[in-house]
């Protein structure tokens, strides 16, 4: 191992990137084996209902054997491996594996189609994919015309394919000999591309050590004893992000093999889950399911809630089965290493001016100020950041980045309002923003005023192109099971709350509304329908 490196023209001491002083996310593990072996790191459940723990020892030797498989297929300091794969032990081992090797993580969204692996393998040039079984007729053959090594999980290696299985648990579980520092690359996370093409986050692991994890501590409070039902994709930065704060604080992990409600209660039960931290549709989802209640979520102490404004329904139903929990609303973007702001309510009176676009305080680490369109301070207008959790850029895309880093400041695209005590409400995504006969208006607005209508259980507003208006505010509703609403009785409802030009010119009932593999709302998808004349 060399006595220094260099990273962005600095000179780094043996000291700091060895074993001895490094700051790095793989050592962390290793730390952890020996402190607390015998804790289960990760409780995994397969489609039969079978329950594998994997213990912080057990995953510390996994990674360790994936890290010499890597380096025998010649992977090494700053290559990329990919690993398209539902949630499984195997997806993290490999996680740790890479950052062991000083190469950095991507995932591939398992619901992805041909043409989607392509674009996303096609820029990251990984050097390697690791997919799941069933996903491997699909995305093998993409990976091969790229000329990308394959590992296939599940694989018994009688077959065409390397198999996964076999070759890491023949591999050496020693601790491997690798340089690795804090400044380099630990993930290229993908955005949801929920408003445009996807961009390659990058991610360094100082990034983590220094404030992401140390913030979910005093932001999330999260602590050593929390055990998670963790049903977040591994792909999205919410799902890989946590899973790195939570195994560096020596959290449990309950990985389910299926996401239903009904599955998803009883994993609640039986595994005395306290945390759940997932977008509004999978707390309704839950409350509506004729499981939920105490017996089932009584052990949940915090529900923490992203990515949309949780329904007073889902907040009330909540609180009469776990009177003891806590609702956690919290922000965050790739860009800033997932976590900018929290806050905590147990009841919705609770949140500063009752307003649901709360999203708390920024966390420590998180410097903010508010401008508005000439660039100004001001108490409503875009969200600028600065942190040690900032990004390294895009991936190979540095016009983009010099954007989004413009003034040294990232600009997050978001708008929002804040107070004298430095309370935040999210009002919109800029992109979100109607324009609508010279007026703007933004669309959470109106949707909190439709989901505050009693038959309403989810709604979504965008602006849909119009000759006359530019853009006409349009609704889309999902109603409560046996509620009779109305397209205009929602409408009369937002005309007694909403100045006139912010009345949703006209109102959709639909079954379900578009989202990604987390539950956002996709947007673009009903842009794309309705303004088209599709819908």
């Amino acid at each position: 191992m060399s006595a220094s490196a260099v990273t962005g023209g600095r000179a780094l001491t043996g000291i700091q990137t060895s074993p001895l002083g490094r700051a790095t996310i793989g050592d962390q593990l290793r730390r952890l084996s020996r402190s607390q072996g015998s804790k289960p790191a990760i409780i995994a459940y397969d489609a039969d209902g079978g329950r594998v723990p994997t213990t912080y020892a057990e995953l510390d030797s996994m990674a360790n054997r994936v890290a010499h498989v890597l380096l025998d297929l010649g992977v090494g300091r700053g290559d990329r491996v990919a690993v398209m794969s539902r949630n499984r032990v195997e997806t993290v081992a490999t996680y740790y594996g890479a950052l062991k090797v000083g190469a950095a993580y991507s995932g591939v969204s398992p619901m992805f189609r041909e043409r989607e692996i392509a674009q996303q393998l096609g820029h990251l040039e990984p050097a390697v994919l690791v997919v799941e079984r069933d996903l491997a007729p699909l995305a093998v053959p993409v990976a091969d015309a790229l000329g990308i090594s394959v590992l296939v999980v599940g694989e018994p290696g009688t077959g065409a394919w390397n198999s996964f299985d076999t070759l890491v648990g023949r591999a050496d579980d020693a601790e491997p000999d690798c340089e690795v520092d804090e400044h380099d690359l630990a993930m290229v996370v993908y955005t949801s591309g929920t408003e445009a093409t996807p961009k390659g986050v990058q991610i360094a692991h100082r990034n983590y050590l220094i404030s992401t994890a140390p913030a979910y501590t005093w932001g999330l409070r999260c602590q050593n004893d929390d055990v998670w039902l963790y049903v977040m994709p591994f792909h999205t930065i919410a799902g890989i992000g946590s899973l790195t704060s939570l195994t560096l604080l020596g959290a449990t992990l309950v990985l389910p093999a299926a996401v239903d409600p009904a599955t998803s209660l009883r994993m609640i039960r039986d595994e005395k889950i306290t945390v759940l931290a997932q977008t509004p549709t999978f707390f309704i989802a839950l409350a509506n399911h004729p499981d939920f209640g105490p017996d089932t979520v009584g052990t949940v102490r915090r529900c923490l809630t992203y990515g949309g404004q949780v329904s007073p329904h889902a907040v009330d139903a909540w609180a009469a089965a776990t009177p003891e929990s806590v609702w956690g609303t919290y922000w965050g973007q790739s860009e800033l290493t997932q976590l900018g702001s929290a806050g905590w309510f147990k009841r919705l009176e609770d949140v500063p001016d009752q307003d649901p676009t709360w999203i708390g305080k920024p966390v420590g680490h998180l410097e903010v100020k508010v401008v508005d369109a000439n660039g100004d301070e001001a108490e409503e207008g875009e969200l600028l950041c600065r942190t040690p959790s900032v990004m390294l850029g895009y991936f190979k895309d540095p016009e983009r980045t010099a954007q989004v880093l413009e003034g040294g400041w990232v600009h997050t695209g978001d708008i929002v309002r804040i107070d004298a005590d430095g309370n935040m409400f999210f009002r919109d995504r800029r992109k979100d923003m109607i324009k609508t006969g010279g007026f703007n208006v933004a669309s959470q607005e109106v949707e909190r005023v439709l989901q505050a209508h009693p038959d309403v259980e989810r709604a979504a507003v965008v602006g849909l192109p119009d000759p006359y208006w530019s853009e006409v505010v349009t609704g889309f509703v999902v109603l409560r099971d046996g509620a009779t609403a109305t397209a205009e009785g929602l409408r009369d409802h937002c005309r007694d709350e909403l100045a006139s030009y912010k009345v949703p010119k006209s109102v959709h009932i639909v079954d379900e509304l578009p989202t990604d593999a987390q539950g956002k709302l996709l947007k673009r998808e009903l842009r794309r329908a309705y303004g088209t004349g599709q819908g």
